[in-house]
Protein backbone atom coordinates (compact mmCIF):
# COMPACT_ATOMS: atom_id res chain seq x y z
CA UNK A 1 0.00 0.00 0.00
CA UNK A 2 2.46 2.45 0.83
CA UNK A 3 4.69 1.41 -1.96
CA UNK A 4 1.21 2.37 -4.35
CA UNK A 5 1.06 5.37 -2.62
CA UNK A 6 4.74 6.46 -3.10
CA UNK A 7 4.26 5.38 -6.91
CA UNK A 8 1.38 7.93 -7.55
CA UNK A 9 3.28 10.55 -5.39
CA UNK A 10 5.95 10.73 -8.15
CA UNK A 11 3.78 9.64 -11.13
CA UNK A 12 1.92 12.75 -10.19
CA UNK A 13 2.69 15.88 -12.58
CA UNK A 14 4.24 18.94 -10.32
CA UNK A 15 1.57 21.18 -9.24
CA UNK A 16 2.21 23.98 -11.68
CA UNK A 17 2.18 27.37 -9.21
CA UNK A 18 0.13 30.42 -9.73
CA UNK A 19 2.71 32.90 -11.66
CA UNK A 20 1.64 35.95 -9.27
CA UNK A 21 1.38 34.39 -5.90
CA UNK A 22 4.97 33.67 -7.21
CA UNK A 23 5.75 37.39 -7.79
CA UNK A 24 4.10 38.54 -4.67
CA UNK A 25 6.43 36.07 -3.27
CA UNK A 26 9.74 37.55 -4.58
CA UNK A 27 8.59 40.75 -3.66
CA UNK A 28 8.31 39.93 -0.31
CA UNK A 29 12.27 38.23 -0.60
CA UNK A 30 13.67 40.96 -2.68
CA UNK A 31 11.79 43.42 0.56
CA UNK A 32 12.77 41.28 3.30
CA UNK A 33 16.68 41.26 1.85
CA UNK A 34 16.80 44.89 1.84
CA UNK A 35 15.46 45.63 5.45
CA UNK A 36 18.50 42.92 6.27
CA UNK A 37 20.32 45.07 4.09
CA UNK A 38 19.79 48.12 6.04
CA UNK A 39 20.00 46.76 9.09
CA UNK A 40 23.33 45.00 8.58
CA UNK A 41 24.66 48.67 7.36
CA UNK A 42 23.21 50.24 10.62
CA UNK A 43 25.02 47.91 12.91
CA UNK A 44 27.86 48.43 11.03
CA UNK A 45 27.68 52.00 11.71
CA UNK A 46 27.22 51.47 15.01
CA UNK A 47 30.20 49.55 15.27
CA UNK A 48 31.97 51.94 14.01
CA UNK A 49 31.31 54.63 16.54
CA UNK A 50 32.85 54.11 19.83
CA UNK A 51 31.46 55.08 23.23
CA UNK A 52 31.37 58.18 24.94
CA UNK A 53 33.45 56.06 27.65
CA UNK A 54 35.91 55.39 25.22
CA UNK A 55 36.61 58.78 23.40
CA UNK A 56 36.64 60.22 27.26
CA UNK A 57 39.49 57.83 27.98
CA UNK A 58 41.29 58.42 24.80
CA UNK A 59 40.86 62.35 25.69
CA UNK A 60 42.22 61.38 29.52
CA UNK A 61 45.25 59.53 28.01
CA UNK A 62 46.53 62.14 25.12
CA UNK A 63 46.06 65.05 27.96
CA UNK A 64 48.12 62.41 30.24
CA UNK A 65 51.32 61.50 27.78
CA UNK A 66 52.18 64.69 27.27
CA UNK A 67 56.28 66.14 28.13
CA UNK A 68 56.52 69.65 27.83
CA UNK A 69 58.22 73.19 29.19
CA UNK A 70 56.72 76.28 27.75
CA UNK A 71 55.76 79.85 28.41
CA UNK A 72 52.14 80.96 27.84
CA UNK A 73 50.05 83.66 29.08
CA UNK A 74 46.26 84.83 29.67
CA UNK A 75 45.38 87.80 27.79
CA UNK A 76 42.38 89.86 28.38
CA UNK A 77 41.15 93.96 27.78
CA UNK A 78 44.81 94.23 27.45
CA UNK A 79 46.21 92.52 30.44
CA UNK A 80 48.84 89.94 29.81
CA UNK A 81 49.23 86.97 32.37
CA UNK A 82 52.07 85.04 31.89
CA UNK A 83 52.70 81.67 33.31
CA UNK A 84 54.84 78.88 32.42
CA UNK A 85 53.80 75.23 31.66
CA UNK A 86 55.47 72.24 32.50
CA UNK A 87 54.54 68.64 32.35
CA UNK A 88 55.40 65.41 32.56
CA UNK A 89 53.05 62.70 31.96
CA UNK A 90 49.99 62.87 34.67
CA UNK A 91 51.54 65.73 36.26
CA UNK A 92 50.82 69.59 34.87
CA UNK A 93 52.54 72.28 36.68
CA UNK A 94 50.94 75.89 35.76
CA UNK A 95 53.41 78.74 37.65
CA UNK A 96 52.24 82.29 37.48
CA UNK A 97 54.55 85.37 38.85
CA UNK A 98 51.86 87.76 39.90
CA UNK A 99 51.31 86.91 42.64
CA UNK A 100 53.58 84.18 42.79
CA UNK A 101 51.46 80.61 42.86
CA UNK A 102 52.30 77.72 41.45
CA UNK A 103 49.35 74.82 40.87
CA UNK A 104 49.43 71.44 40.07
CA UNK A 105 47.25 69.22 38.14
CA UNK A 106 47.47 65.64 38.26
CA UNK A 107 45.28 63.15 36.18
CA UNK A 108 44.31 60.03 37.32
CA UNK A 109 42.69 57.11 36.16
CA UNK A 110 39.05 57.77 37.92
CA UNK A 111 39.78 61.70 38.78
CA UNK A 112 42.33 64.43 38.69
CA UNK A 113 43.66 66.50 41.58
CA UNK A 114 44.21 69.91 41.75
CA UNK A 115 46.95 70.93 44.59
CA UNK A 116 48.93 74.33 45.14
CA UNK A 117 52.86 73.84 45.37
CA UNK A 118 54.45 75.29 48.10
CA UNK A 119 58.38 75.82 48.46
CA UNK A 120 58.99 72.43 50.44
CA UNK A 121 55.29 70.46 50.08
CA UNK A 122 51.96 69.91 48.35
CA UNK A 123 48.22 70.78 49.79
CA UNK A 124 45.19 70.07 48.14
CA UNK A 125 43.70 73.29 46.57
CA UNK A 126 40.46 74.32 48.50
CA UNK A 127 37.40 73.84 47.27
CA UNK A 128 36.50 77.55 47.92
CA UNK A 129 38.55 78.83 45.67
CA UNK A 130 37.79 76.62 42.73
CA UNK A 131 35.40 79.17 41.03
CA UNK A 132 37.97 82.24 41.78
CA UNK A 133 39.20 83.62 38.24
CA UNK A 134 42.74 83.80 37.87
CA UNK A 135 44.34 87.13 37.79
CA UNK A 136 40.56 88.29 37.13
CA UNK A 137 40.27 86.59 34.06
CA UNK A 138 37.46 84.36 32.41
CA UNK A 139 39.04 81.17 33.37
CA UNK A 140 38.82 80.11 36.74
CA UNK A 141 40.58 77.79 38.99
CA UNK A 142 38.09 74.90 38.44
CA UNK A 143 38.83 74.82 34.73
CA UNK A 144 42.13 73.60 35.07
CA UNK A 145 40.84 70.82 37.09
CA UNK A 146 39.25 69.23 33.88
CA UNK A 147 36.72 67.03 36.13
CA UNK A 148 34.37 66.95 33.66
CA UNK A 149 36.50 64.52 31.42
CA UNK A 150 35.51 61.65 34.41
CA UNK A 151 31.71 62.37 34.68
CA UNK A 152 30.05 58.73 34.14
CA UNK A 153 27.42 60.26 32.61
CA UNK A 154 27.76 61.04 28.98
CA UNK A 155 26.90 59.72 25.44
CA UNK A 156 27.79 60.34 22.10
CA UNK A 157 25.77 62.98 19.85
CA UNK A 158 27.18 62.03 16.55
CA UNK A 159 30.13 63.36 14.16
CA UNK A 160 30.58 67.28 14.07
CA UNK A 161 33.43 69.09 11.82
CA UNK A 162 35.24 71.96 13.43
CA UNK A 163 37.39 74.36 11.79
CA UNK A 164 37.95 71.56 9.09
CA UNK A 165 38.53 69.41 11.74
CA UNK A 166 36.69 65.56 12.07
CA UNK A 167 35.04 65.81 15.79
CA UNK A 168 33.03 63.42 17.91
CA UNK A 169 30.45 65.30 19.73
CA UNK A 170 29.90 64.56 23.67
CA UNK A 171 27.42 65.60 26.31
CA UNK A 172 28.29 64.96 30.02
CA UNK A 173 26.25 65.54 32.81
CA UNK A 174 28.20 65.78 35.81
CA UNK A 175 27.18 62.97 39.07
CA UNK A 176 26.24 65.74 41.33
CA UNK A 177 25.37 69.35 41.86
CA UNK A 178 28.55 70.35 43.40
CA UNK A 179 29.67 71.28 39.56
CA UNK A 180 29.51 74.53 38.58
CA UNK A 181 27.67 73.96 35.44
CA UNK A 182 24.76 71.70 34.92
CA UNK A 183 25.87 69.91 31.29
CA UNK A 184 28.84 70.24 28.96
CA UNK A 185 29.16 69.81 25.22
CA UNK A 186 32.47 68.27 24.12
CA UNK A 187 34.41 68.39 20.81
CA UNK A 188 36.88 65.29 20.55
CA UNK A 189 39.20 65.57 17.79
CA UNK A 190 38.53 61.65 16.26
CA UNK A 191 42.40 61.59 14.73
CA UNK A 192 44.31 62.93 17.80
CA UNK A 193 42.01 63.15 20.60
CA UNK A 194 42.69 66.69 21.75
CA UNK A 195 39.56 68.96 22.83
CA UNK A 196 39.08 71.44 20.02
CA UNK A 197 35.49 72.71 21.75
CA UNK A 198 34.25 72.73 25.30
CA UNK A 199 31.03 74.36 26.39
CA UNK A 200 28.90 74.41 30.13
CA UNK A 201 25.34 75.25 30.16
CA UNK A 202 23.37 76.30 33.39
CA UNK A 203 20.57 74.20 34.74
CA UNK A 204 17.82 76.03 32.28
CA UNK A 205 20.09 75.09 29.16
CA UNK A 206 21.63 78.61 28.31
CA UNK A 207 25.25 78.72 27.67
CA UNK A 208 27.64 80.05 30.29
CA UNK A 209 31.08 79.13 28.76
CA UNK A 210 32.94 78.65 25.57
CA UNK A 211 36.48 77.34 25.40
CA UNK A 212 37.59 76.80 21.51
CA UNK A 213 41.20 76.37 20.43
CA UNK A 214 41.74 79.02 17.64
CA UNK A 215 45.04 77.42 16.26
CA UNK A 216 47.67 75.25 16.59
CA UNK A 217 51.61 74.75 16.19
CA UNK A 218 54.50 72.21 15.47
CA UNK A 219 57.18 71.99 18.47
CA UNK A 220 59.63 69.63 17.85
CA UNK A 221 58.12 67.74 15.14
CA UNK A 222 54.64 67.64 17.84
CA UNK A 223 51.46 69.45 17.61
CA UNK A 224 50.73 71.59 20.66
CA UNK A 225 47.73 74.23 21.44
CA UNK A 226 49.00 78.09 19.74
CA UNK A 227 45.32 79.72 20.89
CA UNK A 228 42.87 78.97 22.97
CA UNK A 229 39.70 81.27 23.18
CA UNK A 230 38.07 81.28 26.27
CA UNK A 231 33.98 83.59 25.88
CA UNK A 232 31.93 83.72 29.31
CA UNK A 233 28.47 84.62 28.84
CA UNK A 234 25.84 87.02 30.35
CA UNK A 235 24.01 84.96 32.96
CA UNK A 236 20.86 84.18 31.65
CA UNK A 237 21.09 85.43 27.51
CA UNK A 238 24.35 83.16 26.05
CA UNK A 239 25.55 86.73 24.99
CA UNK A 240 29.56 86.95 25.47
CA UNK A 241 30.25 89.65 27.94
CA UNK A 242 33.95 88.99 28.18
CA UNK A 243 36.76 87.07 26.44
CA UNK A 244 40.11 85.36 27.31
CA UNK A 245 42.81 84.43 25.20
CA UNK A 246 45.26 81.21 26.49
CA UNK A 247 48.22 81.63 23.92
CA UNK A 248 51.56 79.20 24.43
CA UNK A 249 54.35 80.28 22.79
CA UNK A 250 57.18 78.87 20.73
CA UNK A 251 60.35 78.15 22.14
CA UNK A 252 63.20 80.47 20.65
Amino acid sequence: MKKTLLHEATARPAVRHDKKRGGVKQVVNRQLLLVLGLASLSLGLLAGTPSAEEILSRVRLQQAQQQLDLQGQLRTDGTIIPFRITQTGPVIRYTFANPPEVIQLKLGENGSRLDLVHENSVSKFSASRLDDRISGTAVTYGDLALKFLYWPNAEVLGADTLRSRNCWKLRLYPPDKSAPYAAVLLWVDKESGAIMRMESYDQKGVLTKRFEVVSAQKIEGRWFLKQMRVEEMQPGTGKVQSRTYLEIKKPG
